[in-house]
């Protein structure tokens, strides 16, 4: 039976993830065993890719307490099959990009180290 293949990640995509998660400190962007991933210090904050089924995923970090919550959302939402913090989102036509924003934001401030997470402006750390 065959596979379908997986389609690489749009560059208009990849172009909005790059204005997000360049503008965070040393977090580099590299290529994955599919698709394309972010990291920081070694740890993985963002990773962007084409599913068999032609759907765009993002999976990210969230704090312990969160990811529950996020798999209860539902979609467009899943809780990855690996790592016990690691949320997914599906990236169609209807993403709020300002909420992938924040998403990633807050994965990169759980994936890095305290000196560069703590000069990243978020509300409730007194930096806006």
């Amino acid at each position: 039976m065959a596979t379908a293949e997986r389609p690489p990640v749009p560059e208009s995509m990849l172009t909005a993830l790059r204005a997000i998660l360049g503008a965070l400190e040393q977090c580099g962007e590299e290529d994955a065993w599919v698709g394309v991933r972010w990291r920081v210090a070694g740890a993985t904050v963002a990773h962007v890719f084409g599913g068999e089924d032609q759907l765009f995923r993002i999976t990210f970090r969230a704090d312990p307490d969160e990811v529950m919550a996020f798999e209860h959302l539902g979609a467009p939402y899943f809780r990855s099959g690996w790592g016990s913090n690691v949320v997914g989102l599906v990236l169609d036509e209807r993403a709020d990009w300002e909420e992938v924003r924040e998403l990633l934001t807050d994965s990169y401030c759980l994936q890095a180290p305290a000196r560069l997470a703590e000069r990243v402006p978020r509300p409730g750390n007194g930096k806006t």
